[in-house]
């Protein structure tokens, strides 16, 4: 069993990188996770964040070195790209920038922080976004794949990284279908990869092995296609293939609707490849999962995995999660006693039969005014009580040092936390918090339609100007927020009380 977190500003310190996808985050050395390039809002980057391991700390490195065209050191922006490190160094080769594929083959020492440009070497691969790659050991890479702007590819091409030449693999027999979009994973003695967008357009679902990139097996170059047994991944791209333990983690991507819809599907599910049983399987979780999305990135840190943007068709991620085994100190500290049933007044039950008719008109209203549809909201979003929200009377207890114990005290410990709210600068509401505080935002709207009918809705609106107004109401959960939503929340939800 394996739990997913979101994780907690106090789980990091120092400047967390801008929401994006297309970008590649990899372990170079043991204690640094870079995070480089990507797309956001229509922008490509090119700028480096690290990850200190072991001291927990997000920084910008200032690089040296050679640089690009327009004056700046390092690779110019873009995205799709490839990144692989091997010892201190990190290697990054094509990727698009705008609609041009890229060719250029770059080195960042981390020790240094210094970058240089390779491009000049030798024979290099042909330019390329989508590829996929995977370290050899610790002295080779391996990059299959692709889409050059006009066709896909299905090359293989392997780096010596001490001689800095690429050299294109003559492989006998079947090749897999052409594709970019896939993973590339090597696994001891095998590149796997599945996977991927290929040529006319289809979303593949297929996993082949490549034999005969390891010197000292001897072994002539080819493909395999392999079906396993199991609970196999649907077709899909932009997901990710991370290697942790004895099993592959996929996580994410997407697919097609079918040919009904015009629209891709994005995926939040893990599937793992199990190298000791050979089979496929869904990983158990349990937590909110995080929003469905491809194009992220998913590095293997210690036991842990962390998650960090991504696309879903229509919005750029900048959420960073855990996925930590069950009794990891992460999960520890949001384990939550079960909940309490607390018993509801007999003439609560009464009142509420005898005005059901009125509050679901006022309900319809609400939803056809805010844009949300009866299935939606019938499909998982509930207006809770307070009486009946375990973590905001927890929350209430905290906030007075004495259980919330009975109805007579219950409106003194209702306004602590919802002045406690009103108070609070976004950066220090606690990640727990966001849970009671959606619950309690969607509560007061609720209300405030209930109590005028529907009939008030200009005079709240006011406040609220522009068609985002009341944005989060239709949020089932708290995990469905992003860091920068958090502001506009707290700003939403202290509008309530003007």
């Amino acid at each position: 069993m394996h739990c997913w977190i979101h994780a907690s500003p106090s789980d990091f310190s120092g400047t967390l990188p801008q929401p994006r996808s297309g970008h590649t985050a990899v372990i170079v050395g043991k204690s640094n996770l870079v995070v480089f390039g990507g797309l956001a809002d229509k922008k490509f980057l090119s700028d480096i964040t690290v990850y200190d391991l072991e001291n927990k700390i997000w920084f910008k490195p200032e690089c040296s070195g050679s640089g690009s065209d327009d004056g700046q050191v390092g690779p110019s922006a873009r995205a799709f790209h490839v990144a692989v490190s091997i010892d201190c160094n990190m290697f990054i080769f094509g990727g698009r920038f705008s609609n041009k594929r890229l060719g250029d083959f770059w080195v960042l020492d981390t020790e240094i922080w210094q970058w240089s440009e390779l491009t000049s070497l030798g024979d290099l691969p042909s330019p390329r976004d989508f590829a996929a790659a995977s370290s050899i050991g610790d002295r080779k890479i391996v990059m299959h794949g692709g889409w050059d702007g006009k066709k896909w590819l299905s090359d293989t091409y392997v780096l010596d990284t001490m001689s800095l030449e690429w050299t294109e693999l003559a492989v006998t027999g079947t090749l897999p279908p052409p594709r970019c979009g896939h993973t590339a994973t090597m696994v001891e003695k095998r590149l796997l990869v599945y996977g991927g967008r290929g040529g006319g357009g289809p979303i593949m679902g297929d996993l082949w092995a490549l034999k005969g990139l390891i010197e000292e097996e001897n072994e002539t170059p080819g493909w395999t296609q392999l079906k396993l047994p199991g609970q196999a991944p649907s077709p899909r791209c932009g997901h990710t293939t991370t290697s942790g333990g004895h099993y592959l983690l996929l996580f994410g991507g997407h697919g097609t609707g079918g040919w009904l819809s015009r629209y891709d599907i994005y995926y939040n599910d893990c599937i793992v490849l199990d190298r000791v049983s050979a089979q496929w399987r869904r990983l158990t979780t349990s937590g909110d999962p995080p929003p469905a999305r491809a194009y992220h990135s998913m590095t293997c840190v210690g036991s842990r995995y962390l998650l960090f943007g991504g696309f879903d068709g229509k919005s750029t991620y900048g959420d960073l999660w855990w996925l930590v085994p069950e009794g990891d100190p992460i999960a520890k500290r949001f384990t939550a006693s079960p909940l309490e049933v607390i018993p509801q007044n007999k003439d609560d039950s009464v009142h509420s039969h005898k005005e059901s008719q009125s509050e679901g008109s006022a309900i319809l209203e609400l939803q056809k005014r805010l844009e949300i549809s009866a299935s939606l909201s019938n499909s998982g979003l509930q207006i809770v009580d307070e009486l009946e929200d375990r973590e905001f009377l927890q929350l209430a207890s905290g906030l007075i040092g004495e259980k919330v114990s009975n109805n007579g005290q219950l409106k003194k410990e209702i306004q602590t936390v919802r002045d406690h709210w009103r108070k609070s600068a976004p950066g220090s509401v606690k990640l727990k918090e966001l849970g009671p505080l959606l619950r309690d935002y969607q509560r007061l709207i609720t209300r405030h339609y209930l109590a005028n009918g529907g009939a008030d809705l200009i005079s709240t609106e006011s406040r609220f100007p522009g068609k985002d107004s009341h944005r989060f109401y239709h949020i089932k959960s708290a995990s469905k927020l992003r860091m920068d939503d958090i502001p506009k929340l707290l700003e939403e939800y202290k509008q309530l009380f003007i």
